[in-house]
């Protein structure tokens, strides 16, 4: 009997161990991917794409013995945001107007490692071209390789290690779409074995290890009324992993999987002027355009159907400051220059500042904030919805700052026009 009885209590005791060492696994992979992320910065708004780290306790200054540059090096024009890894930073340039170039320089001595460079380059219309006709998308890279987004509508497959191309896609030439007259200033959207661009006249979905297309939705023919001025957002709502695609006149939910559209929404905007990339809050979706107005809607999944309902909007109006939501509070650098805090359940506008300058970059850390001015100014904000709270600012550069912002640990990259550089960021 007493032998009986030792077999179940055994097999439980090996069923609770095997248990045991599953979650202790999954826990380890998570606390891997975790620092992963915290090291790295690895494509558009960083790791989660909405701009937000999670790193110690950021200092409450940015004088010169807190804020100190670590490397610099001189390259040619970008608007094109920094990737960071542990090992690496990436960035790209335009070069004498022909070329596009992508450097790969050690993280710790700012010696570069490879580049890696093709012909690319066009001429840009209207008020862009005060802004020049350089580069613009920010790259992605999943930990092996680097997807590099050119002006002239094209997407590039490179080593990390090596800068050796991988594979080469011209979407105009292999989709007969225009040239987007403004250049392609999209981010591609890393999700699996894919990457997500809006490009060719169209989103879509791009098998990462070959390039080949798997489909193409949302067609606007590129040109002068097409191109996407915004980029892609992966998010879940209703349980429901989707890509949010801002197109230059609607907001469009698409499935990752089959391209099909879950649900649209019309945006007014001038001159087709959607630019910052939809954020979610909860279940509802956030946007603001340049000459319409900021919106907010819910997105309810019922019987297998999308409905979406407004739930508020308000007269503010975004240009191409992608914004921060924290806790309840979406923060946004608007078209007005000004600098404005929205109650994200009612819209209510808390505060708007004073006027600063065209664009700001933002990142944010727990309940700070840390803005790129385009003229060159770093500002340090205390996300505080009872008024504005600066807590520092500082003249980092005598170059525009058009590209995004790259915080991982404690160091602050910046892509100035002409310069790229790192800094160090602690309390003395």
């Amino acid at each position: 009997m007493t032998q009986n009885m030792e077999k179940p209590v055994m097999v439980r005791f090996l069923l609770t161990a095997f248990l045991w060492s599953v979650v202790l696994f999954a826990r380890n992979i998570a606390s891997a991917i975790d620092t992963d992320q915290a090291k790295s910065w690895n494509q558009w708004r960083g790791p989660t794409r909405d701009a937000k780290v999670s790193a110690s306790e950021w200092p409450n200054r940015l004088s010169p013995d807190c804020l100190t540059q670590k490397w610099s090096v001189d390259l040619g024009p970008s608007y094109s945001g920094p990737i960071v890894t542990p090992d690496y930073v990436f960035a790209t340039s335009t070069e004498n107007k022909q070329f596009e170039v992508v450097h790969a320089f050690d993280r710790q001595t700012g010696k570069q490692i490879w580049e890696q460079r093709w012909e690319g380059s066009i001429s840009v219309p209207f008020f862009a071209k005060s802004n020049g006709d350089w580069i613009r998308a920010t790259p992605a890279f999943d930990g092996d390789r680097l997807y590099v987004a050119g002006i002239r509508d094209v997407l590039v497959c490179l080593n990390g290690k090596t800068g050796e191309p991988i594979w080469h896609v011209d979407f105009v030439e292999l989709l007969g779409s225009s040239k987007p007259s403004f250049g392609c200033a999209s981010s591609p959207l890393l999700h699996g074995d894919h990457v997500f661009m809006q490009a060719g006249g169209g989103f879509l979905k791009i098998n990462k290890h070959t390039g080949e297309i798997v489909w193409r939705v949302l067609e606007d023919g590129g040109g002068m009324s097409g191109g996407a001025f915004s980029s892609p957002h992966l998010v879940t709502l209703g349980a429901i992993d989707q890509i949010l695609v801002q197109t230059r006149t609607r907001l469009v939910s698409i499935d990752p999987e089959s391209g099909k559209t879950y649900w649209e929404q019309e945006i007014p905007a001038f001159r087709g002027m959607n630019i910052l990339t939809p954020t979610v809050i909860g279940q509802k979706v956030f946007t603001s355009s340049y000459g319409g107005r900021s919106f907010c809607y819910a997105a309810e999944l019922s019987e297998s159907s999308w409905r979406l309902t407004e739930s508020w909007t308000n007269k503010l109006q975004g240009y191409m400051s992608s914004p921060i939501v924290i806790d309840e509070y979406i923060y946004i650098h608007l078209r007005n220059q000004r600098f404005a805090c929205i109650h994200a359940s009612t819209g209510e506008i808390q505060w708007t500042t004073k006027p600063y300058g065209k664009y700001w970059s933002l990142v944010a850390n727990g309940e700070k904030i840390l803005a790129l001015d385009q003229s060159g100014k770093l500002l340090l904000i205390r996300a505080n919805p009872a008024e504005f709270q600066l807590l520092d600012s500082r003249d980092i550069s005598d170059q525009e700052t058009w590209a995004h912002l790259a915080v991982v640990e404690n160091e602050i990259c910046i892509r100035h026009l002409n310069r790229l550089a790192v800094y160090n960021w602690k309390d003395d």
